[in-house]
């Protein structure tokens, strides 16, 4: 019996004869000659079946095959520069696993984003949708391994919490045994309290938002990586988010570099521009920045989006004008304290601002990171729950943390999707995960 060899792996055996096991992707027949294409999840390879060279009953099952179709091709493998993959395999035996109905609903042609999305569980084994989340895979063992060499420790945190991290507007709310519970937005204010047990950690896992938000940006579900790190300032944390957005974006370009191209058509250009340092700019600089191309816009319905009131956060048409300027991301820190969230430091002589920093990706993408240093004054953290009307007994454990053994420390969040959509060139974040979930999308 010939031997099972993943796709990926058939170069190693040019020569030889291997089985493939996978799927039919697309048949084409020409008189007394097949090319059954093949994917396995690894790699799509051409399959070349001659009559004369199988039994009748072999070509007659060949003949019945319809796209999706499981089977086991054997056959032997011949290097061919116009074959996908640069290999192609000569036919020498078929076995049919499961012949899949002739109405497979996703054909090689152009369908609405409306309908592949109805049939994600289906979209998922297109070349471009796998090759997104492999990409996906890569980018979560480059946090991981990062993290993992530099000498942070894994803590896994709640996903059910009592309390808000991010504001209470956004809140998935949930009965626990008669009493409200919440679905983890962060679980940043519980790394706090590890890293006193265990200096620098992060935690890696899905959070929540209740955000009425349709924009291309925005998921309801999504995957948050949060290094926390005692010690540390925001200055330090700037270098840290350099060192590890530049080793997640290499890694992506050493592992996917034919996919980025031939599948995505992604620009590898301006990914291999990404390398610290990173521009580096105040809020009331990218503040004044976003004024002057508001002023300049002659479209009106753009110009009315790139409106920004004085000390108002940025909206993802701001970020996404702002980061047309940059060929790299850009660090925007020290925002108006009022549109941060309650736990943020505040910058010395002036409370207005805070010690807070956002990490915008280049070409138009936006935020993909936002941290900032904490406040260590349990005084000023009772200032802000007041403000944001919090309630004070659901934050007695987090101000502990500022009463035994308080020290300077910083950390951030990196949205994995939205990762994802920049280094992939990807015009919205349904396609970053394997089953999104967004506002009046949870099927399948």
């Amino acid at each position: 019996m010939a031997t099972h060899v993943r796709i990926k792996d058939v170069g190693q055996h040019d020569g030889q004869t291997i089985t493939v096991k996978g799927w039919l992707y697309n048949r084409t027949d020409k008189g007394k000659l097949k090319f059954l294409q093949v994917r396995d999840g690894s790699g799509i390879i051409q399959s070349v079946m001659f009559k004369k060279e199988v039994s009748e009953e072999i070509w007659n099952a060949a003949d019945k095959l319809t796209q999706e179709s499981a089977v086991e091709v054997t056959g032997s493998i011949r290097a061919d520069s116009r074959a996908p993959g640069g290999y192609e395999m000569g036919i020498s035996d078929l076995n049919v696993v499961h012949y899949a109905q002739d109405n497979y609903p996703i054909q090689p042609k152009e369908h609405g984003v409306a309908f592949l999305m109805e049939n994600r569980h289906l979209w998922i084994r297109s070349p471009r949708q796998a090759a997104i989340l492999k990409i996906r895979a890569t980018i979560i063992k480059s946090i991981r391994d990062w993290l993992d060499n530099n000498g942070f420790t894994l803590v896994d945190n709640p996903i059910l919490t009592p309390a808000a991290v991010e504001g209470t507007s956004t809140l998935f709310e949930v009965d626990y045994f008669g009493e409200p519970a919440y679905l983890s937005q962060s679980g940043q204010l519980y790394n706090e309290a590890n890293i006193f047990a265990l200096g620098p950690v992060y935690c890696f896992g899905p959070t929540f938002r209740a955000e009425k938000s349709k924009t291309r940006r925005h998921l309801t579900e999504f995957w948050m990586v949060e290094p926390e790190i005692p010690f540390c300032d925001l200055e330090q944390l700037l270098e840290i988010e350099e060192q590890f957005v530049s080793y997640i974006v290499q890694q992506v370009l050493a592992k996917h570099r034919d996919e980025l191209v031939t599948l995505l058509e992604r620009d590898v250009s301006a990914l291999e521009k990404v390398a610290s340092p990173f521009p580096r700019i105040s809020y009331e600089e990218a503040a004044t920045k976003i004024r002057e191309l508001y002023e300049a816009e002659q479209d009106p319905e753009k110009k009315q989006l790139l409106y920004l009131e004085e000390g108002d956060d940025f909206g993802s048409p701001h970020e996404t004008e702002l980061t047309k300027l940059y060929d790299r991301p850009v660090f925007v820190y020290h925002y108006p304290a009022a549109v941060k969230a309650f736990y943020m430091e505040t910058v010395d002589g002036n409370e207005k601002y805070c010690r807070s920093v956002d990490l915008l990706a280049p070409e138009g993408y936006g935020e993909i990171i936002g941290g900032g240093q904490r406040a260590t004054s349990v005084d000023l953290l009772l200032q802000r729950i007041e403000e944001h009307h919090l309630p004070r007994e659901s934050y007695e454990w987090y101000l502990d943390l500022r009463r035994y053994g308080s020290v300077p420390h910083s950390g951030f969040g990196l949205g994995v999707e939205r990762t994802v959509a920049w280094v992939c060139g990807l015009p919205h974040v349904r396609e970053t995960g394997a089953f999104p979930r967004m506002l009046e999308k949870m099927y399948p």
